[in-house]
């Protein structure tokens, strides 16, 4: 594929632009804006600019589709790590190409991953009911109460594969009694840095039991630090839209 993305749980990421705002407590050591400080790459807060990246860059999820079309098989392509597709300071035009470009790869599946759900209706390329079927749509929360705020508005929208982040994992989630529509898959990951809070391994084993009990695959990412994952623990499902809760 000719990519070589560090986030277990895609076979690429790409970022069409740079920048963001910090909105929560798991935007507290953001390793994004560390990375963009060092290197200029865009300003952060919510009076910050954010940078559109080169045309070469936008092209490359082309050579993807046309390599998945070539072997038969479909890529997971992440939008965006160093970025939020929902930020306010992004101008609306980005996400209308964006769209275009995914309409382009149809043997791509782009997961789009978000802490501003909130934000759908206003800035969405699509609407609630007209989302592409190789859009994976996903909220990022590191506690139950984030969850619980934002999971409903994501189960409102008609997307073909809904999807957590529980990462960083803050603190306990134990969501999945009487939520319909489940989400698809979720996500588990403890915070890494030289200043990572500390996720309770049994946090991740309750959510496992949980996904297991109610049919919702579960992908463990990573422990705090990185640290060895327990044998027990180093599931990684992948979710299929037969599988939908």
């Amino acid at each position: 594929m000719g990519t070589d993305s560090k986030i277990e749980w895609t076979d690429a990421t790409v970022n069409f632009w740079w920048g963001c705002t910090k909105v929560g407590p798991g935007c507290d050591h953001c390793y994004a804006e560390g990375l963009s400080k060092r290197y200029g790459w865009a300003t952060w807060g919510p009076h910050g600019e954010r940078k559109r990246t080169s045309p070469t860059n936008w092209r490359k999820p082309i050579a993807w589709d046309k390599a998945a079309a070539k072997a038969g098989v479909r890529y997971r392509v992440f939008c965006a790590s160093l970025a939020d597709w929902l930020d306010n300071q992004v101008p609306d035009q980005w996400r209308d190409d964006l769209a275009d470009l995914i309409d382009e790869t149809p043997h791509l599946d782009w997961l789009l991953l978000t802490k501003r759900i909130q934000n759908f209706g206003k800035h969405a390329p699509w609407h609630d009911d007209a989302i592409p079927q190789n859009v994976w749509l996903g909220i990022s929360c590191g506690s139950q109460d984030e969850f619980d705020r934002d999971y409903r508005k994501l189960a409102k929208l008609g997307a073909r594969i809904r999807f957590v982040s529980y990462e960083p994992a803050l603190a306990p989630l134990n969501f999945v009694g009487g939520i319909s529509p489940r989400p698809n898959w979720i996500i588990c990951g403890g915070e890494s840095g030289h200043h990572a809070r500390t996720m309770d391994p049994e946090w991740a084993r309750d959510l496992r039991d949980a996904c297991g009990l109610h049919g919702i695959s579960f992908f463990m990412k990573q422990m705090t630090k990185k640290a060895e994952i327990p044998p027990d623990l180093l599931v990684r499902q992948l979710p299929t839209p037969e599988s939908r809760p």
